[in-house]
């Protein structure tokens, strides 16, 4: 696994997403850790004396809104896109965030750079959208052109301007960095290095080989809600016997072990074992079914079927990773033999600060990113899905990109239930009389973003819009 950074000097087919999000083309907790990735770091314990309340104004004040805008969206590494976006020369991506536009280029050097995305001119957006082929960067109102480093080559009727160096007016740079296949992007310039804001993640995520992984599908779902309200929808397991009662089979939502990891956070979820809500002596046929309804297509079968003749001293868990090592083998050619029954069947759930889940396991990778909008119960839902080449130098394809509504997403049964309930998630929290959320300790990873984002915006959290967190 790679992390590169600079600064500019100048039934779910598939499981989790899988292919549920290329399927769009059509349409357009507390245990001792014994999984895969432990590393140090705090661990969940014991329930906290009181609830943590967290004020509703975060979620629906403009004025607060107005503090992220100001002291965190452009102070903060944000994944913008996937390495196989701009992997050639003259490859090209525009990232947005509210009101921020970064424009990520790969120039003729290999170098991935990027600009805040505004000509020195006017200010007009040099590109949009993403595309390759690019062998310089051109305003389309007044026609300055900059090459692909940033620097400016062309001003036309340029004596109208008296003295004009180009050196003078580059474009703005931004910092750029590749963790694994994702691409961060940060406004300042004088940000830590990418690696150090990732805390313990690359070390805790290392043994799933990240680089082996290539971008199938960038879908972005505009979703009328504040992106918190996105976000920490993917940020416990909580819901899991409520809205997700389909996993309980195959699925242990109780001995999840969380974990903080710096300013971020993980979950570590063991799936081909049943939950103890369901009591003892569970069938391993209830965990097959279980399985196959969420995620089958991972072992490659999509309709209810016998569990297959578990061998002695081998359990349901152990077949559903022979089956999902044999799909990978016979489907992508990628060879799964080195990794364990428990690196292949548990699901590492990441919560990179602010914004991001990363769900990693051995034959996968989604990253879902809940990108604010231009008004505070405005927000976009990204999701990309990841599949694992046979090997890390394997040629990547450009990813399929597009925009979906809300009522047309289809990401399978799972995640559908999810942006069900995110359809209507905004209107409860626009109520007067709700003026705090109670979280359980249960809800650690969503506890730990809220008290990152105190910190980092700085000041008395007690004059933050709504006040500051309490328990």
């Amino acid at each position: 696994m790679t992390i590169t950074h600079s600064r500019t000097d100048g039934p779910d087919p598939e499981g989790f997403l899988g292919t549920a999000i290329t399927s769009t083309r059509a349409a357009v907790g507390t245990a001792v850790d014994s999984t895969p990735g432990a590393s140090a770091g705090a661990v969940a314990g014991a329930p906290p004396q009181r609830p943590v309340q967290v004020p509703t104004a975060r979620y629906r004040s403009p004025a607060f809104a107005a503090v992220e805008a100001d002291r965190l969206w452009p102070r903060v590494w944000q994944i913008a896109c996937s390495v196989d976006h701009v992997a050639e020369p003259g490859d090209f991506f525009e990232y947005r965030a509210g009101p921020l536009s970064v424009l990520i280029v790969r120039g003729d050097d290999g170098v991935l750079r990027a600009f805040q995305n505004a000509c020195r001119h006017r200010g007009n957006v040099i590109c949009t959208g993403a595309g390759s082929g690019l062998t310089e960067l051109r305003c389309g109102f007044h026609n300055w052109t900059y090459d692909l480093t940033g620097r400016l080559r062309q001003v036309p009727s340029r004596q109208g301007f008296g003295a004009l160096r180009n050196d003078d007016l580059p474009l703005v740079p931004a910092a750029v960095g590749a963790f694994g296949r994702l691409v961060f992007v940060n406004l300042d310039t004088d940000a830590e290095p990418l690696e150090s804001w990732l805390d313990g993640v690359p070390a805790d995520v290392a043994w799933a080989g990240l680089d082996e992984f290539r971008c199938q599908a960038r879908v972005s779902v505009p979703i009328e809600a504040n992106w918190k309200v996105i976000s920490e929808g993917f940020s416990e397991t909580y819901h899991v016997q409520g809205l997700h009662s389909q996993m309980l089979g195959c699925l242990d939502d109780v001995n999840s072990a969380q974990q903080v990891l710096g300013r971020h956070s993980v979950s570590r979820q063991p799936y081909g074992v049943p939950s103890p809500r369901l009591g003892r002596n569970v069938a391993p046929q209830t965990v097959w079914d279980s399985f196959i309804v969420t995620q089958g297509g991972r072992m490659g079968i999509s309709e209810p079927c016998a569990v297959p003749a578990i061998p002695d001293g081998r359990s349901v868990r152990d077949v559903i990773a022979e089956h999902i090592r044999a799909h990978q083998w016979a489907s992508r050619g990628a060879d799964l033999t080195r990794f364990s029954t428990e690196e292949v069947t548990s699901l590492q759930q990441y919560n990179l600060f602010p914004n991001a889940t990363m769900l990693v396991s051995a034959d996968l990778v989604s990253v879902l990113v809940s990108v604010p909008g231009l008004a505070t119960d405005r927000a976009e839902l990204v999701a990309m899905n990841f599949a694992r080449s046979p090997t890390a130098d394997a040629p990547r394809s450009r990813p399929f990109d597009a925009t979906v509504p809300l009522d047309q997403a289809d990401f399978g049964a799972v995640l559908n239930q999810d942006l069900a309930l995110l359809k209507h998630a905004q209107v409860g929290v626009r109520q007067p009389g709700l003026t705090h959320f109670t979280l359980s300790g249960e809800e650690i990873r969503i506890i730990t973003m809220h008290r990152t984002l105190e910190r980092f915006l700085g000041g008395d959290p007690a004059e933050l819009p709504g006040g500051a967190m309490t328990g």
